[in-house]
């Protein structure tokens, strides 16, 4: 009876401590038929000893995120190997999606890890603020996230793992809180803005310049963060290492958490993810490309599509892409009831609101996807299409209307897609001008958005995008409603700041020259009223310094992902001033001083190849590759 006893409190010990990583309630807290059974994986392994700490490495680092005023997310993989759980077992019936306990032939951790964790506002950890234990199992890959609370608001912290009972230590990371809802903001906020991050092309350099510069307080990723692909379908690693893993086409659940794990060997990623919180949301292909509800450009609900493409349903391969990137990312799950939702809202005290829409996973109507893109033209205008679904729409509107009700300065909307009307035709054709794979394709959709705004004459709006591999910045215009200048941005209600890639390549392609990327920007700006700067060329990321008084935009370019450097270019800098509305005009140019690439409205770029290396902090005439 002793026994019995000694052996429940070990078992309730056991299921507290894994009960405290958050990654064992995904896909659904309160369904545990759905997801992981945490007093399986409890019963399984509380009598048996923890992993011996000498076996074990903090694989992948640290990371953090999700920041509110009083909490913060932290991440970390503390596992007896660098490869990852290869358990790809689908099971049906009432039976635990996940529970490794399913299939004799599945490669189980008997064996708890034991993880402590602490956070402080000193990086020599003096005065801790919380701290805990979590254990972690082959079920979750050996991810680790727990949520730290009792913080301050606006506050840097300092987080470090250990393994339980060992001085087997994680690195020390850093990270912060956002301001308390109704706090007075006085110093300008910094975030930098990412998109489209491609193994086999090249090098991550954007994601380290910030670090190396320590320039920014926050991260927002807007998705792309990985690619399905194998190697050679899009991107060649060979010549760089950087060969994707598993190097096929990704389906499985191992597949997914193999090529994240992967992305995350990048020394500059890790630096990132290591320095500052992440407020990220997925695109398409986090699972695969031109994702919709009901597939993508690859995979559909038919029968040739399953036997073509891995025996994999498209709602099974959704299922293991987002069950690995709950794992791996350092985010918190919205609505446990509701795995695939991903939108959200952070307010950043009484300076702005940031809301993270998916434009992409949750409730897309029908995209493009290639063979179809006559069909779109013909529809894109339906008022049933929509990129958010209705339950996301309206909680959008609703969400715009309360930031304005509340006094917010800014409203920031982080969105996958570019949302401004963008003509293309001297690409596609007069009959299909439009990119329909972006709000161009949902012209409803934007109406109504559009209607919102102007209606309730909701203010200062930044639209930031990425997907698209190149840089636009627009005035935020509803075209053919209401009025609107080019020349003094009249008529605006907002600006949209849309990014280029990490290291996908240019939209024009691979291997075009600046000349010949600018003589098709030029046209773009020229055929688009509302459309201010667009550049083509350049690999890289956006800044954005936010005060109530202003937003600054600052744009860099990255001269090269062949190589490992920390070498950057500023391309180009614009203002919005709060209450105008519009990109500030200064002697008639909407940027701020010189464009050094691309198509400016009103001016002309001047093309330096002045370069920043952010490592030494020197500036030189960038001449290589």
């Amino acid at each position: 009876m002793v026994r019995s006893f000694y052996l429940l409190s070990l078992a309730g010990a056991a299921l507290a401590a894994f009960t405290g990583n958050l990654n064992y309630f995904s896909p659904s807290k309160r369904h545990a038929s759905l997801g992981v059974s945490i007093n399986k994986v409890a019963k399984r392994t509380y009598a048996n000893a923890p992993w011996d700490p000498s076996e074990l490495d903090f694989t992948h680092g640290v990371a953090s995120g999700d920041p509110y005023d009083d909490s913060v997310i932290l991440w970390t993989r503390a596992a007896p190997s660098t490869d990852n759980n290869r358990s790809n077992v689908t099971v049906s019936g009432y039976v635990p999606l996940y529970d490794h306990s399913t299939e004799q032939y599945v490669m189980k951790s008997d064996s708890p890890v034991c993880v402590n964790w602490k956070i402080s506002t000193s990086k020599s950890f003096e005065n801790i603020i919380d701290s805990g234990t979590a254990y972690t199992s082959s079920d979750i890959d050996y991810t680790v996230k727990v949520e730290a609370k009792k913080l301050g608001p606006f506050t840097t912290y300092y987080y470090q793992f250990n393994v339980c009972n060992s001085n087997n230590t994680s690195p020390i990371g850093r990270t912060k809180t956002i301001p308390s809802a109704n706090d007075e903001v006085s110093e300008p906020v910094r975030i930098a803005v990412y998109s489209c991050s491609n193994y086999p092309f090249g090098f991550f350099n954007a994601y380290g310049n910030p670090v190396r510069k320590d320039s920014v307080d926050y991260v927002v990723h807007l998705g792309d963060y990985i690619y399905e692909y194998a190697n050679g379908e899009y991107g060649w690693g060979n010549a760089y290492g950087r060969i994707p893993l598993p190097d096929r086409d990704i389906f499985t659940l191992y597949d997914y958490r193999k090529r994240l794990a992967t992305y995350r060997t990048d020394l500059d990623l890790l630096a990132n993810h290591q320095n500052f919180p992440w407020i990220p949301v997925w695109d398409d292909h986090e699972v695969a490309d031109n994702t919709y509800r009901d597939g993508s450009s690859h995979l559909n609900n038919t029968e040739e599509s399953f036997l073509m493409d891995g025996s994999v349903s498209v709602d099974q391969r959704k299922m293991n892409a987002v069950r690995a990137y709950f794992e791996w990312m350092p985010i918190r799950q919205v609505d446990m009831d509701d795995n695939l939702r991903i939108w959200r809202n952070f307010q950043f005290g009484n300076l702005f609101d940031l809301v993270m829409l998916d434009t992409r996973q949750y409730d897309r109507s029908i995209t493009d996807l290639y063979w179809n893109t006559e069909y779109l033209g013909e529809i894109y205008n339906d008022a049933s299409r929509s990129l958010m679904g209705p339950r996301q729409e309206a909680w959008f509107y609703r969400t715009l209307r309360e930031s304005s009700t509340r006094g917010a300065t800014w409203r920031v909307i982080g969105n996958q897609v570019v949302f401004s009307r963008i003509n293309t035709s001297a690409a596609t054709g007069v009959d299909l001008p439009y990119n329909y794979d972006q709000w161009d394709g949902y012209q409803a959709n934007r109406n109504r958005t559009f209607n919102t705004i102007y209606e309730n004459n909701i203010g200062n709006n930044i639209f930031l995008a990425g997907d698209s591999h190149a840089s636009w910045v627009s005035d935020l215009v509803w075209l053919d409603e209401h009025p609107y200048d080019p020349a003094s941005g009249s008529g605006s209600m907002g600006v949209e700041f849309a990014g280029s890639a990490v290291s996908s390549p240019s939209p024009a392609g691979q291997n075009v020259t600046i000349d010949s990327t600018r003589a098709y920007s030029d046209w773009l700006v020229s055929a688009n009223a509302e459309l201010q700067w667009q550049d083509l060329y350049y690999r890289g990321y956006f800044e954005l310094s936010i005060s109530h008084e202003r937003v600054n935009a600052a744009f860099f370019g990255i001269p090269t992902t062949t190589l490992r450097n920390g070498y950057e270019i500023p391309l180009a800098n614009f203002t919005v001033l709060a209450d105008e509305n519009r990109l500030h005009r200064a002697d008639g140019s909407p940027a701020v001083g010189n464009v050094e690439s691309g198509s400016l409205k009103g001016g002309m770029p001047t093309h330096s190849n002045l370069t920043h290396d952010t490592e030494t902090g020197t500036w030189f005439i960038y001449t290589g590759p």
